[in-house]
């Protein structure tokens, strides 16, 4: 849809400081654990997004408590740490069982992730294929494949991640993974109802807010500089509550499953949600769709392959279900952690 359309009635441009700020306790202490972490404080808010795609509806009031939020995802160097500590092996790199996925060729029956390959020029939009493939060997080691390495990516987002593998680090750091709720509120910085971020407008004053795709998705890439897909994190400015890469850059886990049934009364979709997430991983399953038998999560914040075009989901509202043993390269993570969660010194 047009986003200009979607805006029309609101003001042309709120960023950071000039919304209403979500009420809230004040700031506890930082616990030793929060280092780098940015403090979110609890509110009622709107979650979910009447104008764009049918599975952000219905619009419905929220409430989450305060917590704090890695004021970036998780980078390449931070989860390299975690790997090192624990000898950790992430879902991309174990080998696959066969029985896990009845049919499947066995040929792709090997270690590896999904890998986006753009194309020469217009493909079918409906055909996710034409953009994205299976790459044995791929991981976050080796985030475009074999012979791929992480030169100069220490503060990108690490990639490559199951849901599976952020759960084990979040565990390792003493933290978690936010819920839905809880990734919306921080999203939205303190601008209730608004469209992006960091306010209505996409590009307020003609400044880019966050690393989307720049053309025509996924064959017209007119990015200019050096990274044309994920960016080191912290590239753009920091949304109301100073966290960076809300919008854009990756995708990120959350800790609730994606509701695969639509809500009654919703707006047709593939993918209209039953509530605001499901109620356990089988209300997650999609009957006679690829991987059936997979729970799926929800995932938040769209990422650099997003395009008005084909996915205009770097907003907080914006939501997908994703299987919990998937992993590409334009997944990725961020943790929470609560007064009175586990601390462990990690950093």
């Amino acid at each position: 849809m047009n986003e200009t359309s979607a805006a029309a009635g609101r003001p042309p441009y709120r960023g950071p400081g000039n919304g209403e700020t979500l009420a809230g306790p004040a700031r506890p202490p930082a616990p030793r654990a929060a280092k780098n972490m940015a403090w979110v404080p609890g509110g009622s808010f709107l979650m979910g997004s009447a104008d764009f795609y049918p599975e952000e509806r219905p619009v419905r009031r929220a409430e989450a408590g305060g917590f704090w939020m890695d004021e970036h995802p998780v980078t390449v160097a931070q989860f390299r740490r975690f790997v090192k500590a624990t000898g950790y092996t992430t879902v991309a790199e174990r080998p696959l069982d066969p029985g896990q996925y009845p049919g499947a060729d066995p040929a792709l029956l090997h270690p590896g992730s999904l890998v986006f390959c753009q194309p020469d020029g217009r493909v079918d939009l409906r055909d996710f294929t034409q953009w994205w493939r299976y790459v044995p060997g791929a991981s976050w080691r080796h985030p475009a494949g074999p012979g791929s390495t992480l030169d100069g990516l220490d503060r990108h987002p690490v990639t490559h991640v199951a849901a599976e593998d952020a759960d084990a680090y979040a565990a390792w750091a003493g933290k978690r993974l936010p819920t839905e709720a809880e990734w919306e509120l921080a999203a939205r910085g303190g601008l209730d109802g608004a469209i992006f971020t960091w306010g209505d407008d996409p590009a307020p004053h003609g400044r880019v807010m966050a690393n989307t795709w720049h053309g025509e998705f996924p064959w017209q890439d007119l990015k200019t500089g050096r990274w044309h897909r994920t960016t080191p994190v912290g590239s753009f400015p920091p949304n109301g509550f100073g966290l960076y890469d809300m919008a854009g850059n990756v995708w990120e886990w959350t800790s609730d499953y994606f509701a695969a049934r639509p809500a009654a009364g919703a707006a047709g979709g593939c993918c209209a949600p039953a509530g605001p997430q499901a109620t356990s991983a089988r209300d997650s399953l999609v009957p006679g769709e690829p991987g059936e038998h997979i729970p799926r999560r929800v995932i938040k914040g769209g990422s650099h392959l997003c395009a008005p075009n084909y996915c205009l989901r770097y907003r907080p509202a914006a939501r997908q279900g994703e299987t919990v043993d998937t992993s590409t390269g334009h997944l990725g993570f961020r943790c929470i952690m609560r007064e009175n969660d586990e601390e462990r010194d990690v950093r």
